[in-house]
C-alpha cells in the first residue's frame, strides 16, 4: 500500500489530499477533496477507465450524474459508473470536504497536472486542460443544447 500524498495538491480553489494512489498495481485509489464555496470545478466528463464513488464528510455538494443533480450532504454518497456524465461544484456558503474512491485509480499525478496548468499564470489553458484530462481517460461532455 502507498504512503498518504505529504501535502495536499492545489488546483486553484480545490484541494487534493492523496490517501492511498493506487496507480502502482493497478487497484483503488482513495483521496480526500475539499471545495471551497464557488470554486471553479473541472467540465462534466465521464472516465473511460474507472468507477468513482464519492461519500461528503462536511458540507454540502451539488453532484450530477447523467443528467441528475443532487444535493449531498454528510454521510451521503454517490456512485458514477465508468461512462456516466458527472460534474460537481459548491453553489454553497461552506466549504464541503468529501472523500473519493477510484477503482481503478487515476492517481494523484493526474491533479498535478491539472494543477500545473491551473497555476500556469493567467486564465488556464482550456485546450492544455482537456489535453490532461483525455490523456487520463477523462471525456469532456458536449455541451447541453440550448432550451
Amino acid at each position: 500500500m502507498s504512503a498518504p500524498e505529504t501535502s495536499p495538491i492545489r488546483v486553484g480553489q480545490i484541494e487534493i489530499r492523496y490517501l492511498r494512489d493506487g496507480t502502482a498495481d493497478g487497484s483503488l485509489g482513495l483521496f480526500e477533496m475539499t471545495l471551497q464555496p464557488g470554486s471553479n470545478v473541472p467540465p462534466p466528463h465521464s472516465h473511460s477507465r474507472n468507477d468513482e464513488m464519492l461519500y461528503v464528510l462536511e458540507g454540502k455538494l451539488r453532484h450530477s450524474v447523467d443528467g441528475v443533480s443532487v444535493d449531498l450532504g454528510p454521510g451521503e454518497c454517490r456512485y458514477t459508473p465508468r461512462g456516466s456524465v458527472h460534474g460537481f461544484s459548491n453553489p454553497f456558503d461552506q466549504p464541503v470536504r468529501t472523500l473519493t474512491v477510484l477503482t481503478p485509480d487515476i492517481g494523484a499525478q493526474y491533479f498535478r497536472d491539472v494543477g500545473a496548468v491551473v497555476s500556469a499564470g493567467g486564465p488556464p489553458d482550456k485546450a492544455r486542460l482537456l489535453e490532461v484530462m483525455k490523456g487520463y481517460g477523462l471525456v469532456p461532455s458536449a455541451p447541453a443544447p440550448a432550451a
